[in-house]
């Protein structure tokens, strides 16, 4: 038994009135599976990287150890993919974000998530469709995704915009879009409102990439409180005399040596791709999408509140270690 792996899960154990907040606990008709067995067996898919529910489902009926981990007695059937589906559109993005809230929670409560120095930053997620044969600019079995920038070159898909707390590189607040849709116009003002918010109105400094360079993010940013260090890009014309740039060899040149906790975000982001399947994902949604996201979020913050209630604060990120 995987005694590390159980001790995570069991960080899900205080948030099972929220779980159970869509099913009904009595009256006629069949009693529903439990909802807390189902999110733990999505939280394990994304730590053991099972890239569907059909496999997930396969691997809960042969592996005693898996079916002990997701609560599922020796008389039971393991939870049907259908069963999982709708337990996702059931328990849907809000419950999730209120799950991910009280996570973040105890961990500012333990110490171990600050919040007053944030960094902003958003991934590309390849959408599980093909391009619409009619509109090449959005899905044909995912009419919400777009085509947009993904790296050097544009693929269709979504956009999951992350805040993070550049001290623990823990997520604080995320948003998921269409990928045409615009960063710095359209969704950095309300994922700062997240994190401010996340952080009990500790933020001080938001960092960000010159892809959110504006003034009107800049205005909104001071109106917070908070001291932007966003540097400018080649055609934006700065009003301070002294200001932030970075080059084409993304060295920064500029006053803010602060600009160096950019890459909290990015390690958060990598951290989500490379060991909690962020990248790997067959929904189709904008909805779907984050939830998607929500889930593998919430799997990283219960490592990190499994090491602290461990006594071991220098593994919050140690993913791996502890599942």
């Amino acid at each position: 038994m995987n005694v590390r792996l159980r001790d995570v899960l069991a960080c899900l154990d205080d948030l099972e009135d929220v779980v159970w907040e869509p099913y009904r606990h009595s009256g006629a008709g069949r009693p529903p599976r439990n909802p807390m067995g189902i999110l733990k067996s999505l939280i394990v898919k994304r730590f053991r990287n099972i890239p569907s529910d059909r496999e997930l489902y396969r691997r809960l009926w042969s592996d005693p150890e898996l079916r002990e981990l997701c609560d599922i007695e020796e008389h039971e059937k393991p939870y049907h993919p259908s069963q999982m589906s709708r337990f996702r559109q059931r328990i849907g993005p809000e419950r999730l974000e209120r799950l991910m809230g009280d996570l973040v929670g105890r961990l500012r409560d333990a110490g171990a998530v600050k919040g007053k120095i944030v960094a902003c930053d958003a991934t590309f997620i390849q959408a599980y469709s093909k391009r619409d044969p009619k509109d090449d600019s959005r899905g044909y079995s995912d009419p919400d995704a777009r085509v947009g920038r993904a790296g050097k070159g544009y693929q269709l898909g979504y956009k999951v915009h992350l805040a993070v707390d550049a001290c623990s590189e823990l997520p604080l607040a995320v948003i998921a879009a269409p990928a045409n849709e615009n960063e710095k116009k359209k969704h950095a003002p309300k994922l700062l409102d997240k994190a401010a918010k996340a952080s009990d109105g500790k933020t001080k400094v938001l960092i960000a990439d010159s892809q959110y360079s504006s003034t009107k993010l800049r205005k909104i940013v001071e109106n917070y409180g908070v001291k932007p260090i966003i540097p400018y890009p080649s055609n934006q014309k700065p009003v301070e005399a002294e200001f932030l740039r970075v080059d084409k060899r993304f060295q920064a040149h500029g006053p803010e040596r602060l600009y160096a906790f950019k890459a909290s975000a990015e390690r958060a982001i990598s951290r989500l791709k490379q060991h909690l399947s962020l990248e790997n994902h067959k929904v189709k949604g904008l909805r779907n999408i984050l939830t998607h996201a929500l889930l593998c979020i919430i799997a990283m913050l219960l490592v990190a509140l499994t090491a602290i209630k461990h006594g071991k604060p220098e593994q919050i990120r140690t993913i791996t270690r502890l599942t």
